[in-house]
């Protein structure tokens, strides 16, 4: 019976289903910070491009909302979405304006192109537009950042 219940295939490491299951952790919190923050900011912005809409044209609008959001956007994540990475303030900080040219651009055009397309829409029916637009645009961030500026755990403290 001995025989039977013994098995020719050596046991699996636990080690690596752990390593595994954390990074699975981890990358399903820094999803949930991402999306709340990413809620908040949008929201945000849209209030605050619907605001100056009454006195700026879109792209001016669009400019400033988007430049004050992802500065606060990119603090909050940094502090909570991607807190256990080495990456600083000022990296950080550099890694999204560059990603901020690119949402400006995307945004911008997309408003531009709208506006175009129904020159009487009210400021509302873009902000719809803009917002829709940013939530494609997060997509992106959200992988650039994770990838390129937030790579790899922060140096253990002894």
């Amino acid at each position: 019976m001995a025989r039977l219940n013994a098995s020719p295939v050596a046991p699996e490491p636990r080690e690596p289903l752990r390593a595994s299951s954390t990074r699975r952790t981890v990358w399903s919190r820094e999803v949930g910070w991402f999306v709340a923050i990413g809620i908040v900011s949008t929201v945000g912005q849209a209030l605050l491009y619907w605001v100056l809409r009454v006195w700026w044209p879109p792209a001016a609008a669009n400019l400033v909302s988007l430049l004050v959001l992802t500065v606060l956007n990119t603090e909050a994540n940094r502090r909570l979405t991607f807190r256990h990475t080495a990456a600083g303030a000022v990296r950080a900080h550099l890694g999204a304006g560059g990603l901020f040219v690119l949402g400006y651009l995307v945004t911008s055009g997309a408003v531009l192109w709208f506006r175009h397309a129904e020159p009487g829409a009210s400021p509302a029916a873009e902000t719809g537009v803009l917002a829709a637009t940013s939530v494609a645009v997060t997509v992106v961030r959200f992988v650039v950042l994770r990838l390129a500026v937030f790579r790899g755990p922060a140096p253990r403290r002894r």
